[in-house]
């Protein structure tokens, strides 16, 4: 099994704090700017950030399926993590200053995929799937956070 990675990027017109805070909304902000890949979004516990546990279904393909349990961990300043605990799914979420009233925001995805044929398929396929689909997720909380501004 190799590893899978899928990183994805963008500049919001938003302070890095508000854009932070947006994200760690798991209760509100975060549920709302998902796109319509994801399903059952569901806060188990807490819901601001580090600690809390949350649900989705993510439908990556038309006959891919994921069904997501997150633990939030939050290790740094700037920096979201959730970890799957039904696979070895990682997100890491990162926010920078990128200039006066703007941050950069990255995802960052990786887990162990298949071996073999379908491993190779996983490989050179799926990041690029999943970086359509964090760039909607991130078209969406740039546009609810700029429309506040």
């Amino acid at each position: 099994m190799a590893l899978v990675e899928a990183t994805t990027e963008r500049i919001v017109a938003a302070e890095p704090e508000r854009v932070y805070a947006a994200l760690a909304d798991y209760a509100d902000t975060r549920g709302r700017v998902l796109p319509g890949q994801f399903s059952e979004y569901e806060v188990r516990e807490g819901g601001q950030g580090a600690g809390t546990v949350v649900h989705w279904k993510l439908q990556a393909t038309s006959k891919r399926i994921r069904d997501c349990l997150f633990d939030v961990t939050a290790p740094t300043p700037g920096q979201l993590v959730e970890t799957d605990r039904n696979s070895t799914l990682v997100n890491t979420w990162t926010v920078t200053p990128a200039g006066e009233g703007r941050s950069k925001v990255v995802i960052g995805t990786v887990w162990q995929g298949a071996g073999g044929v379908g491993g190779f398929f996983e490989r050179t396929f799926a990041p690029k799937g999943l970086n359509r689909i964090h760039d909607e997720v991130l078209a969406g909380l740039a546009a609810d956070l700029e429309k506040v501004s």
